[in-house]
């Protein structure tokens, strides 16, 4: 009876060791063996593609002439307004742009007042807009001023987030991290070296696997996330065995551990 508790106290101490989450697996951008390191101030050159406007995007789209931009200064809306989109935002949890903006359909096109539908599929925000302003000239004479801007980034976050869901952050480019962070930052057991990226392209969906704990990929092409883009984590294989997150939790596992098996080998003898 004394050797078998020796062994179990060995292997629940074992077991205990192996499965706590190392730093090594949680931290981010770090420099790995097999990767040239890259030192910290060092700078980074990344290439930011244009995004083209696809399917299920959303865009805002302002029109104003030469009296009202004298009327309202240089102001993208009057003050109403901008109170109106506000008090949206807080009820739709930020989706301002869902009710007031402009969706893409399943053609391409966006139906705007009096010129009817436009076709922005595959076309930068800059040829959108040179797009639509040439469609309004057919019908206003004077001088305009139109803008044209992404009604925000729309991006999912499932699985080992503290926080998932879906949100929409009103900003024309967002970082995978600065999308985590919204999201909570990843629980611990989160497979930071796998998370897999899904992104829509016009042809279809792609799959991308990233690594977060390599400093390289500030530098690849998934840095920045696009709009409908699908962040999922995967959890370690600890959640599986049950075991603590960190050092405390294992510790708490194991005397609870052996206190059970105290018990049962005392219960055995009698």
């Amino acid at each position: 009876m004394r050797k078998l508790f020796r062994v179990s106290i060995f292997g629940l101490v074992f077991w205990t060791a192996m499965s706590c989450v190392s730093n090594e697996k949680i931290i981010y951008l770090q420099n790995l063996e097999d990767n040239e390191p890259i030192p910290e101030g060092e700078l980074i050159s990344y290439e930011i593609p244009e995004y083209k406007l696809q399917y299920n995007d959303i865009i805002d789209v302002n029109v104003q002439t030469i009296e009202e931009l004298i009327q309202t200064g240089f102001n993208s809306r009057p003050a109403m307004a901008n109170n109106q989109q506000m008090q949206v935002a807080g009820q739709s949890g930020g989706d301002i742009y869902y009710m007031t903006g402009y969706t893409v359909d399943r053609n391409g096109n966006v139906r705007l007042p009096i010129i009817g539908e436009v076709n922005v599929q595959n076309k930068t925000l800059e040829e959108a807009r040179l797009q639509i302003e040439e469609q309004l000239r057919a019908y206003v004479t004077s001088e305009l001023y139109v803008k044209v801007k992404l009604g925000g980034i729309r991006y999912s976050a499932l699985g080992e987030f503290r926080r998932p869901g879906k949100f929409v952050v009103l900003q024309d480019r967002m970082t995978i991290f600065e999308a985590i962070a919204n999201a909570g930052d990843l629980t611990t057991i989160a497979k930071r070296n796998e998370i897999l990226l899904i992104r829509q392209y016009p042809e279809g969906t792609k799959l991308h696997r990233l690594n977060l704990v390599d400093r390289h990929l500030v530098g690849s092409p998934f840095y920045f996330i696009q709009p409908n883009d699908q962040i999922y984590a995967e959890p370690m294989k600890v959640r599986e065995v049950g075991a603590g997150e960190n050092a405390a939790q294992s510790l708490t596992l194991l005397i609870s551990a052996i206190t059970a098996a105290v018990l049962i080998i005392n219960v055995a003898t009698q």
